[in-house]
């Protein structure tokens, strides 16, 4: 089940954003609370970040951020994430066909993402769920804690 975050799903957030093990896949580098704060108060309050539960428990997250003019059949997923709790269940299918569902209800025509060239448990995840790739954006994202540039791949899935 998903729902969309509230306040008081701050701290459920930035545990999992600046999580060791999954903050090097996401958009924000490692911060304290009072820097994120802001950023996750602009996500939510836009209704474009979601809670994935499992069984009664917040176990993942994702963002849905809505194009807009000519693209506004589109929708961007980004900031998907289990909390390594979490994994190794199959629940990362279960978030995944939930998000399309959520979309499909939307109206929208396409989801589209960027991964990491290298996240492979990711890229596998997202083909198994019908994403195809459709090209390499090249140092496309700054790591500042590595002080490099990563290549990802952008994936698409037509509905």
């Amino acid at each position: 089940m998903n729902r969309r975050a509230a306040a008081e799903d701050f701290d459920f957030f930035y545990r999992l954003y600046m999580h060791p093990d999954i903050n090097p896949w996401l958009l924000y580098e490692q911060m304290g609370k009072e820097d994120f704060r802001p950023v996750f108060d602009e996500l939510a309050g836009r209704g474009q970040l979601f809670v994935f539960q499992h069984e009664g428990e917040d176990a993942g997250m994702f963002k849905l951020v809505p194009m807009k003019h000519r693209n506004s059949h589109i929708i961007y997923l980004g900031g998907v994430a289990l909390h390594p709790a979490f994994q190794g269940r199959g629940l990362g299918e279960m978030l995944l066909k939930e998000v399309i569902e959520i979309v499909k209800a939307q109206g929208y025509r396409r989801i589209e993402l960027t991964v990491a060239t290298f996240n492979e448990g990711a890229i596998r995840l997202y083909e198994k769920s019908g994403f195809q790739q459709e090209g390499r954006l090249k140092g496309y994202t700054y790591l500042r804690s590595e002080d490099r540039y990563i290549d990802e791949f952008v994936m698409g899935l037509i509905l």
